[in-house]
């Protein structure tokens, strides 16, 4: 029975979709169509065919022997108990004629699984374990990623100025991951990548940078009303480190065991380093507003390490430099702290 529903459900959708386009004239493949397997779409539009063959074979020679039977003028009563009587006659008949056919469900089945799982109409096995030790070869991608974290500064020193007066700060980034599975069972996993990071430091108290005759920085307080305060830097980041995924270790039959690093519970830690593009200090008050590209004692280098818990392409972060975030002299010691989470496109 349960056969018959699947036999009926493909003979319907291929019969469907051979309608739709003698109809449409389209030529352009849906993703649907894509799915199916070109061998088991011919051999079931093959069988459609022929069903649809018998069916109106039987129903023309149903239709003459139902005006002969309408010639003899019989009551409604007795025309529609022998009307029924002649139905189940060819209906039977049908059946035996498609029965005849011996299509092989089960062999249809079992090659649109092959389809499924390899996308391609194999028939040895070896080129099925070929296929499988293409598909599910060790993770080695580049993807894309983007993060926002929300950044202090610490340092062992007494309070300076900015520690006393810095408001919200944070990190914006984004950029390419490298992904370098080990082996095709490893739990481990090389890390790398590219990306362009903008932290932006924010002070309270109506205070702002601003520079002395030394090209020197200092905080000031803003005369007037002061609405946005802002000094920006650009880095561009290279991270380096290892990740250790805990998705256990699947079969994907023909002796074949894979890992998807890609998915489930992970750890990582890196090390990372950056060189500065750019820095601006962006001032808006009520009596002007300065946009000001140029030197503000930020380090031009940055370095630290991360720790990441991901799971699938979402992950937490903190990361913590080991460089002074200003260079020389200026607000000593003070290294930034950075929790935040990023999210993959793999």
């Amino acid at each position: 029975m349960i056969k018959k529903f699947i036999l009926t459900g493909f003979v319907c959708l291929f019969s469907a979709s051979t309608y739709a386009q003698r109809g449409l004239k389209i030529s352009l493949n849906s993703k649907k169509e894509t799915e199916v397997s070109p061998i088991v779409k011919e051999k079931v539009e093959e069988y459609a065919s022929k069903i649809n063959t018998i069916i109106q074979e039987e129903k023309k020679l149903m239709e003459a022997e139902l005006l002969v039977l309408q010639a003899k003028n019989l009551d409604k009563m007795e025309f529609d108990k022998q009307k029924a009587q002649v139905a189940d006659r060819y209906s039977e008949k049908i059946d035996q004629r498609i029965e005849e056919l011996g299509f092989d469900l089960d062999n249809v089945i079992q090659k649109q699984v092959k389809y499924s799982l390899l996308n391609s109409d194999v028939t040895s096995n070896e080129e099925i374990k070929a296929k499988l030790l293409k598909k599910f070869r060790p993770a080695r991608s580049v993807t894309g990623y983007f993060s926002y974290g929300i950044m202090t500064l610490t340092n062992d020193l007494p309070d300076n100025e900015l520690d006393k007066n810095i408001g919200y700060a944070n990190n914006l980034e984004f950029g390419l991951k490298l992904h370098y599975q080990f082996s095709r069972t490893s739990p481990w996993a090389l890390t790398s990548g590219l990306g362009f990071a903008w932290r932006t430091l924010r002070t309270d108290n109506d205070m702002v940078f601003a520079k002395n005759a030394d090209n020197g920085i200092y905080l000031d307080t803003y005369s007037g009303s002061l609405d946005k305060n802002k000094l920006r830097t650009g880095y561009i980041m290279v991270p380096l480190g290892i990740q250790y995924n805990f998705s256990k270790v699947k079969d994907a039959g023909m002796d074949i065991k894979y890992r998807s690093c890609y998915e489930g519970f992970k750890i990582g830690a890196s090390v990372y380093g950056g060189v500065q593009m750019s820095t601006n200090n962006i001032i808006k008050g009520n009596d002007a507003e300065l946009r000001n590209r140029g030197n503000y004692q930020v380090n031009p280098y940055v370095y630290g390490a991360q720790f990441t818990v991901s799971y699938d392409n979402i992950s937490v972060f903190v990361k913590r430099d080991f460089s002074n975030y200003f260079k020389d002299s200026y607000f000593k010691n003070d290294k930034a702290l950075v929790f935040g989470i990023s999210i993959g496109f793999e």
